[in-house]
């Protein structure tokens, strides 16, 4: 039996806050406010490093020092030994440099400046992020990459900035290094053993157009057109894949032998290639060979049913931007879309502070409540909250138990009104506007998104544990979008006035394309309301 609920969405708002070291249990990636700390571990350990390198530079001098001063006495003895041995200040100094002077060069060569730079690495490395948030970051990358549109080469060029802007109008946006090929080529290996070979093959494309000659990697061209051949193979081998596919996997496999001829797997490779385009009817010609360009890129689809989701197109299509023409609303219907002042029938709390009150859409309802929340206040949830973050989850719909989720990246934690005076205010302000009683609704939730941070669609009016919407919210059954502003509140019924639940309030949360998303949940229950919110007989209602 479950009980279904309507919702109340509170955002906290989008900042940048370290508040300190967080408990960290791995899956630092799933919130923001978690990775915060490792900018200032980095700085730490770079200011630890400068001291060791300047160290190094000291010695390395003393060490330059001595072997210019040995040399020049040491090439004045060799020109007449005897001779210069005979002069007694020589005899002197020549037992001197074999008893002071070269012991001491062997113990500033022995001299371990390395110990203090060590030691503090030892000290933070237990904080470091797990191979676990190595591979969710990456994944989160990709995410943004799919949900946003956005080319692999203005991803690597760090041009993100133009969507953030689309998006949200308000976001600060900072810029970003450019990727190296390296960097590239993780991200397409880590596409490789998730065995996503659309993205495997563009960003392997994108590594080799950005390799150059570094004495500093171990990165060879030989290495990516090897996974860019094979990951071109199984696009064409894909519903989705073209001629170009195994066009592609076979130019890759061609220069590959150029610098390799003895690279088995090519060599077979290559007549299997072969095999086929000849099937096809598509050979290379000699004369397409002299002017080969093998720059250029290969063209791939993505598949879209790897990650099938009904929704997926007009999910992503309304997390790009603003969409207008989406919203499908009419004149007639545009005109009951108001602002106005709200005292919900002259509430005592409401009479002399009346709610900026916004209705965004009309079907299914939603309203905005401009700045419900204060600065104050929502700082001091935060700072409650930060402690207590844990990876939100999903309850499983056929084993009932708790499990983390792919289409879910957040942490969230829950607070209760006797922990602080700013909940109960909140809780109270909660039930002031909406004319809902909070004795049966839940917990305050806050949430902090991750890296790519997101929740694909879903209803609420199931019983899931600790689900949470906010931010860039969009509702694809019927084309809405909402962005509540830092402070704002936003507000709709799931369910029905007869306890039937609403199916056009699926809605999702968009991935954190840039900033930390902070948002506050209050889930609201049916029960307790009968006498507030009386039962309606028609679905409509």
């Amino acid at each position: 039996m479950f009980v279904p609920r309507p919702m109340m969405v509170l955002p906290v708002g989008i900042i940048l806050l370290f508040l300190g070291q967080a408990s960290v249990d791995a899956e630092v990636f799933t919130a923001l406010c978690d990775m915060e700390y490792l900018v200032h571990m980095e700085k730490d350990l770079v200011d630890s490093l400068d001291r060791y390198i300047q160290q190094e530079e000291d010695k390395l001098n003393r060490i330059k020092t001595f072997q210019s001063r040995i040399r020049e006495v040491s090439q004045m003895a060799m020109e007449e030994p005897t001779r210069h041995l005979h002069h007694p200040v020589n005899a002197y100094l020549l037992v001197k440099r074999f008893t002071r002077d070269w012991p001491l060069l062997e113990a500033w060569i022995q001299e371990d400046t390395a110990e203090d730079f060590l030691y503090n690495m030892t000290k933070v490395k237990e904080s470091f992020p797990s191979d676990e948030d190595y591979i969710g970051a990456g994944k989160a990358l990709v995410r943004l990459q799919d949900t946003y549109d956005l080319s692999t080469q203005n991803i690597a060029k760090g041009k993100m900035g133009e969507i953030a802007t689309a998006t949200r109008p308000d976001t600060g946006f900072t810029k970003s290094p450019e990727l190296l090929a390296e960097d590239c080529f993780e991200l397409g290996r880590l596409a490789y053993v998730d065995q996503d070979y659309y993205h495997c093959a563009l960003w392997m494309e994108e590594s080799l157009a950005r390799l150059q000659p570094d004495p500093m990697s171990d990165l060879t061209r030989d290495t990516i057109l090897d996974y860019l051949a094979y990951a071109s193979y199984q696009v064409w081998l894909g519903e989705l894949g073209t001629q170009n596919n195994i066009e592609r996997a076979y130019q890759a496999t061609k220069e590959l032998l150029k610098i390799n001829p003895e690279h088995t797997r090519a060599v077979n490779n290559m007549k299997f290639f072969e095999k086929e385009m000849e099937k096809s009817q598509n050979l290379v010609t000699p004369q397409k060979e002299e002017v080969e360009d093998t720059t250029v890129r290969g063209e791939y689809k993505r598949d879209l049913a790897r990650d099938y989701l009904p929704e997926r197109e007009i999910y992503e299509l309304l997390c790009q931007a603003d969409q207008p023409e989406m919203f499908n609303i009419t004149p007639s219907r545009g005109k009951h879309l108001k602002c106005r002042y709200f005292t919900n029938n002259n509430h005592p709390r409401l009479l002399l502070a009346p709610q900026r009150l916004e209705q965004v859409f009309d079907k299914p309802k939603m309203w905005i409540f401009h700045n419900i929340l204060t600065d104050p206040e929502m700082e001091v949830i935060k700072k409650i909250a930060q402690p207590r973050l844990r990876r939100a989850t999903i309850q499983n719909s056929i084993t009932g138990e708790l499990e983390h989720a792919s289409y879910r990246i957040s942490k969230s934690a829950w607070l209760q009104g006797w922990e602080h005076k700013v909940i109960r205010r909140v809780n109270q302000r909660v039930e002031d506007v909406t004319g809902l009683t909070m004795e049966t609704a839940e917990e305050l939730q806050v949430v902090n998104y991750g890296m790519g941070g997101h929740y694909e669609p879903h209803f609420d009016f199931a019983r899931m544990s600790d689900v949470e919407a906010g931010g860039a919210t969009v509702f694809p059954q019927v084309g809405a979008r909402l962005i509540p502003e830092k402070g704002a509140g936003a507000f709709w019924y799931n369910l029905f006035r007869s306890g039937e639940g609403d199916m056009l309030t699926r809605h999702a949360a968009c991935p954190v394309l840039v900033g930390s998303k902070w948002v506050s949940n209050k889930w609201i229950h049916e029960r307790g309301q009968e006498f507030r919110r009386k039962c309606g007989l028609s679905p409509e209602d």
